[in-house]
């Protein structure tokens, strides 16, 4: 065996879970790669490449040695004082010590520990060889796989994801004699399922990945397989653009070991069906690649991956098309069942679905839905009687065939039933948005009637799931609460609602029943949106002392913030800022110290030209100030309290805040209280202090 050399390491298993095909190739790879790192096999810097297909998990490492190098292992045992009595023989501590690593007192070395001097003995161990660690680095690594579920195969006792059947270990040219899973390491692999002929011997470690391509018809490298895919599809589409997500890719590059890609079509009649429909099957069920036009319609074709690359695809397309039409037919179906009875029929049937055995039925949700959404179209002058109307219809496509096949299509058919139905477009609209955003960048209801149902829809979510004590622990979430939250905030934000979010929780808090929720459930959820909302707006480029310099007083109205936010930030960009945020900070620790008495500072009591300038600066810049915020002029606000900084930095310089005089003292206080709340308007700008 050559004493460094590629280290190849092949699982040959049964059809791996497509959707985590990647994750367990990566993660196979890093697992063995660390524990050849940690034992000194490989360099911290050593590559690697790992390898994932649907029948195989691989990695290939670069100068791996044979063996290990020697380390020198120092065991520490008692310390000085405690190891030798006071006539300086060991104790009995020391002597079990030594005893205990085989050797005499006079073998052990002192050493310095800390603070402490101690015994310690010092050994050299030899280094593993290559075939010693194998078999228990893999094992190690297989143990870190995320796996939910094993399953066991045969007759042993051997557990992975799927039946494994062959390994390879090959460290340059030669076999390393080790064993995993019950199987001996080998050289002989196989290829594609149905292009290869027969076994594969691997005669060096580097060809891998070569050999396996070239006899084998297998592209073992998930990302060149993910890459030739996208190519072969963007080419077969031409003028077409393909509808389909990152995670369509993904998933069918884990399907196949040499993909082709080729084009089907189908009956342009099933395009009177709602294309989101035509689009979710042909993804969902046939991991087909949808093709739409410049107009954004779908067109009558589609793009299908192969795991085998022919000559004469006809067979291969005929087949998916046949399968295809199968499954266009029963969208059909359902879409031509569920428009003979309008949506407004269905709605009495809710009562029979449970939303949740504490908060009652389907339709008593929608009930309070129904109540909300009309208030809070009220509060933003929009049609009430719209907006209880698409809520009244908004779950009421849960009945139906089509959201039975496919939930992910609640809202967006109960939008094409309504527009059957002959409900106005703007119902219409709401019963598809009232679930957006789902999903982070996700555009939001259009109007504000969808803003209202949506936003009643994600409220009695919030407070009656928290309510009845399930709120969001660690990283379980079942009703998506942190979404249901960041929803109603995007929509306070983002489109600027002059809305006050604990007023919009009381108001939902009433729809239930007394007794129903907890007492504290308003105040709790409240405190729950602000924790989003500081993500939020982090990930919006906010900095978090600006945030928690606008947050410190507990907003209720979130659309305040982000003008709030801005003003802030072009305010620290100013050079009386740091000064002033300084000055602010000194403030709170004098005033947190001092018993301050709530009222006005008065002329007649200052003694000294500093405080009198500061006092007049402040009558002079508190009305400037008020009116700036009265018309939310925050940057113009912040601008004008700048302008303070001189009458500040000369109040701290010549006067004696805590002077002897309790009279004047206590009118310096309310002086500095009256300045407090003045550079405190906007945000807390303590908060900006370094």
């Amino acid at each position: 065996m050559a004493e460094n050399a590629s280290l190849l390491v092949e699982l040959l298993t049964e059809e791996l879970p497509p959707k985590a095909l990647r994750q367990l190739g990566d993660a196979f790879a890093q697992g063995l790669v660390a524990e050849l790192r940690a034992q000194g096999f490989a360099s911290p810097d050593a590559p690697y490449t790992a390898y994932a297909s649907p029948r195989r998990l691989a990695v290939l490492v670069k100068e791996v040695a044979a063996q290990a190098p020697d380390r020198e292992i120092v065991v520490k045992g008692p310390s000085v004082k405690a190891g030798l009595d006071a006539d300086g023989r060991p104790t009995p501590a020391l002597l079990g010590f030594a005893r205990k690593q085989g050797v005499a007192v006079e073998a052990l070395e002192r050493m310095q520990d800390g603070k402490h001097e101690v015994f310690a003995y010092r050994r050299s161990e030899r280094g593993a060889r290559l075939a010693e660690f194998l078999t228990g680095a893999l094992e190690a690594a297989l143990k870190r796989l995320p796996i939910p579920k094993m399953m066991r195969w045969g007759a042993g006792d051997a557990e992975f994801v799927r039946p494994v059947r062959g390994f390879v270990a090959l460290h340059g040219e030669a076999v390393v004699p080790c064993s995993v899973l019950g199987l001996a390491a080998g050289r002989s692999t196989l290829g594609h399922r149905f292009l290869s002929t027969g076994p594969i011997e691997l005669v060096r470690a580097d060809d891998y990945e070569a050999v396996l391509e070239r006899e084998g018809k297998v592209i073992a490298s998930f990302e060149r397989r993910l890459e030739r895919i996208k190519q072969g599809l963007a080419a077969a589409a031409g003028d077409a653009q393909i509808a389909a997500d990152e995670a369509l890719y993904t998933e069918v590059t884990a399907l196949v070991e040499w993909p082709a890609v080729y084009e089907g079509h189908f009956d342009a009649g099933f395009l009177e069906v709602p294309q989101e429909c035509l689009m979710l099957t042909m993804r969902q069920n046939q991991k087909y690649f949808p093709l739409v036009g410049r107009d954004g319609r779908l067109l009558n074709r589609f793009l299908l991956v192969s795991n085998m690359q022919v000559d004469d695809p006809a067979e291969i397309v005929h087949g998916n098309e046949r399968v295809l039409r199968a499954r266009l037919s029963d969208a059909k179906f359902f879409y031509d069942q569920d428009r003979k009875q309008p949506l407004q029929s269905l709605v009495p049937q809710l009562a029979q679905v449970v939303y949740h055995n504490k908060l009652g039925s389907q339709l008593q949700r929608v009930e309070r839905i129904e109540a909300l959404a009309s208030a809070i179209a009220g509060l933003l002058n929009a049609d009430r009687s719209l907006a209880a109307r698409a809520a009244r219809l908004a779950k009421a496509d849960l009945l139906t065939g089509m959201v039975g096949e496919f939930p992910e299509l609640q809202g967006i058919m109960g939008q094409y039933y309504a527009r059957h139905d002959g409900e106005p477009e703007t119902v219409a609209a709401a019963i598809e948005a009232h679930y957006r955003p789902r999903f982070a960048g996700d555009a939001l209801p259009g109007d504000a009637v969808g803003d209202s149902v949506a936003l009643a829809d994600k409220l009695d979510t919030l407070i009656g799931i928290w309510g009845i004590g399930l709120a969001p622990t660690g990283d379980k979430d079942p009703f998506a609460l942190r979404r249901a939250a960041l929803g109603v905030l995007r929509i306070l934000v983002e489109h600027e609602l002059p809305l006050d979010v604990v007023e919009l929780l009381q108001a939902a808090h009433r729809q239930f029943p007394a007794g129903t929720l907890a007492e504290a459930t308003v105040g709790e959820v409240h405190a729950f949106m602000l924790d989003r909302l500081r993500s939020y707006l982090r990930e919006r480029g906010f900095k978090a002392d600006e945030i928690e310099a606008v947050l410190a007083h507990q907003p209720t109205r979130i659309d305040d913030l982000v003008p709030r936010l801005e003003a802030v930030q072009r305010f620290r960009a100013l050079p009386e800022a740091d000064s002033l945020a300084a000055a602010n900070k000194r403030i709170r620790n004098i005033l947190k110290k001092a018993e301050v008495v709530e009222r006005a500072p008065k002329a007649e009591l200052m003694r000294e030209a500093a405080e009198q300038a500061l006092f007049d600066t402040l009558l002079s810049l508190g009305p400037q100030i008020e009116n700036h915020m009265q018309d939310r002029r925050y940057t113009e606000a912040l601008s004008t309290l700048a302008g303070a900084r001189n009458a500040v930095d000369r109040f701290f310089d010549e006067v004696m805040v805590m002077t002897e005089d309790a009279a004047v003292r206590d009118n310096r206080l309310a002086l500095l209280a009256a300045l407090d709340r003045l550079m405190n308007r906007v945000a807390d700008i303590s908060r900006l202090a370094a």
